[in-house]
């Protein structure tokens, strides 16, 4: 039987994973409970981080906006100070799962579809655990893969704030997963394109970054390692790539 456990604090839920095991951390459970339920997975113990202070809110400081791990999605809609941020966390499931759903939780997941893993790396994110710091760029490692190390909490995530950005998505009419997502910043240094949807996992489109930059003509993607299967084939992702990137373009603000 898996046992439960709900800590009052960081330290307590790290501490629960001391005698080994297979633990799972609960945030918002979207894709933990249904892997459970389909007996995918039979963790020894959960560890229910709902309860856990500090891991909510958000808050300007410097040049990022800092949200916590346990911030639902749809308090990132309605109170990001990031526009196009904000606009990508009211695009996501439909109103139960904003709900419920939370950005650590996405984020440790790194559904190859999911909408925040576009925002983190495109808007130059920290993504700060109980442990310690990880750069966007040095974040996500490919399908449901993170630099996060084992039991490791994220607790906050900084997004910089950009001069500009944008977030387009073709989206999934049933499961609002993105076919192709495409977000683009854009910084004093330049622009930051990342997508999401087309590929095994989150990735930089750096001939769309040096497009931009240099307001040549804009590329559409590569099918060449982009995903074909019963939603869309890798040609089609490609396409829509360019679409969703001339399209979040015009949506700049």
């Amino acid at each position: 039987m898996t046992a439960y456990h709900r800590p009052p604090s960081l330290g307590a839920a790290a501490a629960l994973t001391a005698d080994g095991g297979d633990v799972a951390y609960l945030a918002g459970g979207h894709t933990l409970i249904p892997a459970i339920k389909s007996r995918l997975r039979a963790p020894d113990a959960l560890v229910d981080l709902a309860h856990v202070p500090g891991l909510s809110g958000i808050s300007r400081e410097g040049d990022r906006v800092w949200i916590g791990a346990m911030t639902r999605h749809a308090d990132v809609a309605a109170a990001a100070p990031i526009p196009a941020l904000a606009r990508l966390a009211g695009g996501i499931g439909d109103p139960q799962v904003r709900t419920r759903g939370t950005l650590g939780g996405s984020v440790a997941n790194n559904d190859p579809a999911a909408d925040y893993p576009a925002a983190v790396l495109a808007l130059d994110a920290l993504v700060e655990t109980d442990r310690g710091t990880h750069p966007a760029d040095d974040f996500f490692l490919g399908m449901f893969a993170t630099a996060l190390e084992e039991a490791e909490i994220i607790t906050r995530i900084g997004f910089r704030v950009p001069q500009a950005a944008a977030y387009a998505k073709f989206a999934n009419p049933a499961s609002r997963y993105a076919l192709v997502g495409v977000f683009v910043a854009r910084f004093a240094e330049g622009a930051r394109v990342a997508v999401t949807g087309a590929g095994p996992g989150v990735f930089r489109w750096g001939e769309a970054e040096a497009a931009i930059d240099a307001g040549g003509a804009l590329p559409d993607l590569a099918p060449d390692d982009l995903n074909s299967d019963i939603h869309a084939g890798a040609e089609y992702r490609a396409h829509l790539g360019g679409v969703m990137l001339r399209r979040a373009l015009g949506d700049m603000a």
